[in-house]
Order: C-alpha cells, then structure tokens, then sequence
C-alpha cells in the first residue's frame, strides 16, 4: 500500500463524494417533508446510474492509457492531467459560488419535476446532479492513478482510498437526510479545496514533465536543481517522504524549470482568486435586494 496514493484518493473521495451525497440528501429531506416519500425510487434509479456510467467512464479511460504505447501514452497521459486538473479547478469554483444556494435551487427543481415531469423527471434530476459529480471524481481519481501508477501499487493504493473516502461521504449524507450537523460545511469546502488546488498544481506539474519527456517542450526542459541527496521523490527512508509529497503534490527532487514554473503559476493564481471574498450566486427566481438610496 502506497500512503501518499492513498491518502491522495481518500482525500477525492471525501471531498467529491459529499457533494455528491449532499445534494441526494437535500432532494430526499424535500421530499420526505412535502409527504412523497414514495418518490424515493427514482431518486436511487436516477444516482445509480450516474455512478455507474461514472465508474465505466473512468474504467474505459485508465485501460485506454494502458494500451497504448509510447509516445501516445505520455500525450494521452499528460492530457489526462491536465483535463483532470482543469476540471476539479473548474468543480471548486462552481460549488464556492453556489454552495450557499444549492438547497434554494435544488427544492425548486425538486417542485418543478413533481409538476411536469413525474417519476422520469425525478430520475433525471437525481442523474444530473450526480453525474457531475461522478465524472469529476473519475477524471480527478484518473489523474492521480495515472501520476502514481509508475509506483508500486500507486494506481490501487487511490483507489483503495477513495472508495473508503467514498464510504465515509456516504456516512455524512445520512446524516444530512437526518439533520444531523457533522461538520461545517463551509469550513469543510474550504479546507478541502485548498487541498486539492496543491493536489491539482501537482497533476499540472506532472503533465508539463510528461510533455518534456516527447519532446513537446523543449524551452526550460533543462533541470533546475538537485536535492535528491537531501529529499528524493522516490526510495526507501528519508525517501518515503518525498514519495509521499511527490504522490499528493506533484514534488519532485529533481525538476525541470518549466515544470517548476507551471507549478508554482497554477499555485499561486488559482489560492489567490480561490481565497478572494466572493458573492453568492442568487438562484433564478429570486429577486435581489438592495440597499435604500437615500436623495
């Protein structure tokens, strides 16, 4: 078992599987306080096969690297990384914005599908919601499986981690349906997310090495420094340190200047407009207020 893959999968799991079971548990307490109950069906009709097309998106892709051979392998995996990275930047943007009006929006959607749409409607939003989420989830979990598959039990270690991630978002959304307040959710997207921008910053980081190794980046592609005697990236000792912060972060002992600039670029622009006050969006239907203008 592989700690830094594992605790890189579990961290996903948790993370992405909350937003997921957030929203099943909000549609679900609607529906269970407006006495219809007996749509519960659609909604695990709905969520299940969202999970399901997300496990078999993500499956088709990791045989897919697997089968090909260099260098298609390292441009499909250094755009893995990248699709991966771009996506979970884009997941936390959108769930700070809309964190604060997600249960306004999804009770309105809930009404909508119950007026016009019935069982299928019901089922549709329940496998929209998740999908998301899902495909997310496979994307990002790929692009950790794919930096870590080069150590041993790399790629199985993420993924023994995010289904336990997985199992414990399950737990919390239980408790969500019964009102319990485990945690703060706006401190737990916080924390987390702040997390995964590092996680994200390394797959970048991995997908510019990738690119350097075939040749697409020939500028900066020389090694910047060497501490490989001091903390290296992979080994036994002192070493699994850095195999642990090469697999979560992307850390290397030995780095390219391009890798190393893409790196700290992605870093320090994203925590920058990640950490900035920002207003919630104002669901759709729901008039805006406004300060009185005194004459």
């Amino acid at each position: 078992m592989d700690l830094g893959s594992f605790i890189t999968g579990l961290l996903t799991g948790i993370r992405e599987g909350v937003e997921a079971a957030l929203i099943i548990s909000i549609i679900l307490a609607y529906l269970a306080r407006t006495g219809n109950r007996h749509q519960f069906g659609p909604i695990w009709l709905g969520s299940g096969g969202a999970a399901l097309l997300s496990l078999a998106v993500g499956s088709l892709l990791w045989i897919t690297i697997h089968e090909l051979q260099a260098p298609a392998e390292q441009i499909f995996e250094g755009s893995a990384l990248v699709l991966a990275a771009a996506v979970v930047t884009w997941m936390l943007f959108w769930m700070r914005r809309t964190s604060a009006t997600v249960s306004v929006t999804l009770r309105a959607a809930v009404d909508r599908s119950l007026t016009s749409g019935g069982v299928w409607g019901l089922a549709a939003l329940a496998f929209t919601a998740v999908i998301r989420e899902g495909i997310e989830t496979s994307l990002f979990l790929l692009g950790q499986a794919t930096a870590a598959s080069r150590a041993e039990a790399g790629a199985i270690s993420v993924l023994a981690g995010a289904l336990i991630g997985l199992a414990i978002a399950v737990g919390l959304g239980v408790g969500f349906y019964r009102g319990v307040r485990l945690l703060n959710l706006k401190t737990f997207f916080s924390w987390t997310g702040v997390a995964l921008i590092f996680v994200a910053a390394g797959l970048v980081a991995g997908a510019i090495h990738e690119f350097i190794e075939i040749g697409w980046i020939t500028v900066g592609a020389t090694t910047a420094f060497d501490i490989s005697a001091l903390l290296p990236h992979q080994g036994g000792g002192v070493g699994l340190l850095g195999q642990l912060l090469h697999v979560l972060f992307g850390y290397t002992s030995t780095p390219e200047w391009t890798t190393l600039a893409a790196w700290a670029t992605y870093l320090v622009a994203v925590l920058v407009l990640y950490l900035r006050p920002v207003k919630p969006l104002v669901p759709a239907g729901q008039p805006v207020q406004r300060s009185a203008v005194r004459p």
